[in-house]
């Protein structure tokens, strides 16, 4: 499989309706030696639409189901299936002309991104362009954001500005807007893709589980981000590695029982532990995290497990109490 030099690329399935301009900006960045996504479906609920062709003359595989006679969710569970066979992580939107039931959209939060016309949260919905030139706006645009069950409501990813010219219509601005459009969507696909691998990104998310442990605080070890809890005289139960005394991992590490847990876990899953070089030999383990298919629930649980094993009796007996409600 193609990859980058430091990790596979994602697999993409783009959904579309029409022409399908921004699915051909995403595929044709796709084909740099160096972009960290590769389009592996292009799907549409219109067997006419004119995207298809254009995907499939690139050799991307296609998939074409009508939506009219089906119920939302039955439509939105067919082309998932199709989505899931093509080994698709991302779903990427391109004028795809579909309300995607909640269900849909929860399964794939976070990885379903959308772009729209406009500046949001200014002017949801359709008719952007004529909206943005009759409120008398300096500026239209478009953004990039990460689909949620309410309509253009997502986190925002990036955005482009395009000026509104004096004379310019609905059809003029859309124009200029369009060429934004594809400049931005395939920036902010690359970057949401690469997130994962990031250790400025994995670092804040860490840190987010760690400090909604009770009396969690960040504290700096050895010059590298850590965890402490039980105040002045209490303990770190969480490091930050990010490739530190040349490991290739990035990492958090946690309290095991010991060696002989920290060498079972190892052995058992080589791919998600390692002994790190300072700290392995009283027990830490190295819990990697610049990988494919992270379990957060499972970072969360040995977080609180790590948390568990240094924090005083006073905060883990709040835990146990509120958790037996």
């Amino acid at each position: 499989m193609p990859q980058t030099a430091s990790h596979p690329r994602a697999k993409v399935a783009v959904l579309i309706s029409g022409t399908g301009s921004n699915m051909a900006a995403l595929l044709y960045a796709s084909r740099r030696d160096d972009c960290p996504y590769e389009i592996v479906l292009v799907a549409s609920n219109d067997p006419e639409a004119k995207g298809l062709r254009l995907a499939e003359a690139e050799g991307v595989a296609t998939f074409a189901l009508p939506h009219k006679g089906m119920k939302r969710a039955e439509h939105d569970a067919a082309m998932e299936e199709q989505v899931l066979a093509s080994g698709a992580e991302y779903i990427a939107l391109a004028g795809y002309m579909r309300i995607l039931s909640p269900e849909f959209v929860s399964r794939w939060e976070g990885r379903m991104l959308n772009i729209h016309p406009s500046l949001l949260p200014k002017y949801k919905g359709l008719d952007t362009h004529a909206r943005a030139i009759e409120a008398g706006d300096s500026h239209a645009g478009c953004s990039v954001h990460l689909v949620t069950a309410e309509l253009d409501d997502g986190p925002v990813l990036g955005q482009t500005p395009v000026a509104i010219m004096p004379g310019d219509t609905p059809d003029t601005l859309a124009g200029r807007v369009l060429y934004a459009e594809h400049q931005l969507y395939s920036r902010m696909l690359e970057e949401l893709v690469s997130r994962p691998y990031r250790a400025d990104w994995l670092l804040e998310k860490v840190s987010e589980l760690a400090l909604s442990l009770p009396e969690a605080e960040p504290r700096e070890s050895h010059g590298a981000p850590g965890w402490h809890t039980g105040g002045k005289s209490g303990k770190f139960f969480a490091h930050f590695n990010d490739q530190h005394h040349g490991e290739p991992h990035v990492a958090v590490l946690v309290k095991t029982d010991g060696p002989d847990e920290l060498a079972a876990l190892v052995e058992r899953d080589p791919d998600v532990w390692f002994r790190p070089a300072y700290y392995g030999a009283s027990g830490w383990a190295g819990l990697i995290l610049n990988r494919p298919g992270v379990d957060w629930d499972h970072v969360r649980s040995w977080l609180e497990r790590s948390w568990r094993s240094v924090a005083p009796k006073r905060l883990t007996s709040l835990i146990d109490a509120a958790e037996q409600f």
